[in-house]
């Protein structure tokens, strides 16, 4: 399958716009998510490796207790493509945003 290129600054302002509490951040998009416990960042964080695998498409992100950061980039493109805006939306939707 092809790689997306990467978006140009109308693109991504728009996406950006359809997503909610994500910036970019060194060329990344990126977004901090708080959740109640461990568990619940944890179950967030295996859910959307599920998701990960099947879009061949993996983040760059950390997890301390109840927070998950995560930056998004597709590395072989060099940029934020409509498959990290994508991942985005469903990392919001899996974490109830």
């Amino acid at each position: 399958m092809a790689r997306p290129e990467p978006l140009d600054g109308p693109q991504l302002d728009e996406a950006l716009g359809s997503l909610v509490g994500w910036e970019v951040v060194d060329g990344r998009l990126h977004k901090e998510f708080s959740f109640g416990d461990f568990g619940c960042a944890f179950g967030f964080m295996a859910s959307a490796a599920t998701y990960a695998e099947k879009l061949n498409h993996h983040p760059d992100w950390s997890n301390s207790y109840a927070t998950v950061i995560v930056d998004l980039t597709t590395h072989d493109a060099g940029g934020i493509t409509e498959l990290d805006v994508r991942f985005a939306r469903r990392l919001d939707e899996l974490a109830g945003h």
